[in-house]
């Protein structure tokens, strides 16, 4: 364990910290991967928004995934909410196994529930509610600890330390050193240590990484700026010091921190700790049948309903001679359907997507009639899921279900999107206010809209960066890679002008970052309990509340 080079980085930041974060998942976690680390976490600022991605893509290429989040926590109660400004110190959080991922999916989300102020706050008291299976860093300059030294308030650091070591345990606290080359590290480090040897509690080194390479971190000011909406040339603005803060590799580690073993150590043994396995299932809410059926019989008594309404549609086009196929191959296919969608237990599934656009209907809310694979579906026709009759069009029913691929039957619903809402507060009242939620989604920075963003950061005059940006081809999925392959005139902008290169460069470098948060227009989350049990879930600006 102790082999010289080997070291996990425990404190990372991915663009889904937004606008601050500049390193793309998949990126962060190749790099580590060629750097031969064993083990790599995730940290983001106060959500867990790259959590199943990270996980998924680390575990396809052999990397030990590690959940975390650098979490804020309010300094008085999380529901104090006055006094303006950022009132929140840092805190990392790691996982060590599912008990303490569902314990930091509480943490985040009732960050965002109860304790948003400016940032989503938890605080001490959700903290020793919610401590197990977690393990916990002391964080950056803006940690507690570190903070209250830097201040000289040595006895209220002392008590901040030892007050996270009750919560935590002794074995599930340390105190984290970053050496960024900052005058307030080389300050705070060696009280740092000088508290370790005084309270045994423990010493761990991470780099608080926000960007890949040190030559990113040019563009990472950009991004900051972006965030804060300042130039880079103002002096009175949010910035990172140094160029440090990159994925440094485990030899430039041991540069760092080979003096003292046991930090280096550290990061080793905590990554042998965590062992999270993220179990994922299939969870339907339950659909409430009459007395005397099952999901299952009911599921069929409204299915035969709904045909039977739809019989005599069918038989005018048999007898107008219009009809592809006998009425006994309809009944045939629907008996089939009915027996697989009973087979793969999604009986319930076919009734909740029927009784919301049975809402939709009797509320004259206007519904579009079926896209994708379910129209291929009989049943779907028969329930008035789908306006479309599959046989007459030679559809397969097995493009939408397939015994062999079992998977929850896609089902594409449009509803009118000025009625929309209605639509998504019936489902609220119907299965529970705290079963149902919004989805996030995420804005991404396009290639046109980067070059205008890192324009005005660069102060470069509005109508030269406009001018650029049209080069790029008004088209989806444009980069600016392939705009540089194909419009020779924004090579020679860079050739000849120097901002306009720099301009191009590091929007190049930016392309495809994270850059908002925002709701899905129409996707819903329905479960059969609350949802801050199962997901991490977050809170608009709108007071929406939406997955993580």
């Amino acid at each position: 364990m102790s082999e010289y080079r080997s070291f996990v980085h425990l404190h990372n930041h991915s663009d889904y910290s937004l606008l601050d974060g500049a390193s793309k998942i998949e990126n962060l976690v190749d790099l580590a991967v060629s750097l031969g680390m064993p083990a790599l976490a995730l940290t983001d600022h106060g959500n867990l928004f790259g959590t199943i991605q990270f996980y998924t893509e680390a575990k396809k290429k052999g990397l030990k995934p590690i959940i975390g989040c650098e979490i804020y926590v309010a300094r008085d109660s999380r529901h104090k909410k006055s006094g303006g400004g950022d009132q929140s110190n840092h805190l990392l959080l790691l996982a060590e196994n599912f008990i303490g991922y569902q314990n930091l999916c509480r943490l985040v989300s009732y960050g965002y529930l109860e304790g948003f102020y400016y940032k989503p706050r938890v605080d001490k008291e959700l903290l020793s509610r919610y401590a197990g299976g977690l393990i916990a860093l002391s964080a950056c300059l803006k940690g507690a600890v570190p903070q209250k030294l830097l201040m000289e308030q040595h006895d209220a650091a002392y008590e901040e330390a030892l007050t996270l070591r009750e919560i935590f345990g002794p074995d599930n606290f340390f105190l984290e050193l970053q050496d960024h080359n900052l005058a307030s590290q080389h300050q705070v480090n060696p009280l740092l240590i000088e508290m370790s040897k005084k309270t045994g509690i423990p010493l761990v080194c991470t780099n608080d990484t926000h960007y890949l390479n040190r030559e990113d971190s040019v563009a990472h000011d950009v991004l900051l700026c972006i965030g804060t909406q300042k130039v880079v040339s103002q002096k009175d603005r949010l910035r990172y010091e140094t160029d440090q803060f990159y994925f440094k590799s485990a030899q430039e580690m041991h540069d760092l921190w080979g003096h003292i073993p046991e930090v280096i150590e550290n990061t080793l043994r905590i990554a042998e700790r965590c062992e999270l396995e993220i179990r994922t299932e299939q969870l339907l809410p339950p659909f409430e049948v009459p007395d005397g059926f099952t999901p299952d019989s009911y599921f069929e008594k409204v299915v035969r309903e709904g045909f039977k309404e739809r019989k005599p549609h069918l038989e005018a086009l048999a007898a107008a001679g219009r009809l592809k196929y006998p009425l006994s191959v309809y009944e045939e296919r629907l008996a089939s359907e009915i027996e697989m969608i009973k087979q793969t237990k999604f009986s319930s599934y076919f009734l909740i997507v029927w009784d919301l656009i049975r809402y939709a209907r009797e509320h004259s809310i206007p519904v579009g009639p079926g896209r994708g694979s379910v129209v291929g579906s009989l049943v779907a026709y028969s329930l008035r899921i789908t306006d479309i009759d599959p046989l007459q069009y030679e559809l397969f029913f097995e493009r939408f279900l397939n015994p062999e691929r079992i998977a929850p039957p896609d089902i594409d619903m449009d509803f009118c999107m000025n009625r929309r809402s209605e639509v998504i507060q019936y489902v609220a009242e119907k299965y529970g206010r705290d079963n149902v939620c919004q989805i996030i989604t995420f804005g991404t920075m396009a290639a046109r809209g980067v070059i205008r963003d890192v324009g005005r950061t660069l102060d470069i005059p509005y109508a030269e960066v406009d001018r650029i940006a049209k080069l790029i081809p008004d088209e989806p999925n444009a980069t600016i890679a392939k705009a540089l392959e194909q419009e020779p005139r924004l090579n020679e902008e860079m050739e000849k002008n120097e901002k306009i290169r720099d301009l191009i460069i590091i929007a190049q470098r930016l392309e495809g970052l994270s850059r908002h948060s925002s709701t899905h227009a129409a996707g819903v989350v329905i479960a059969p309990k609350p949802l801050i049990d199962l997901i991490p879930l977050h809170k608009t600006s709108k007071d929406e509340i939406t997955t993580q």
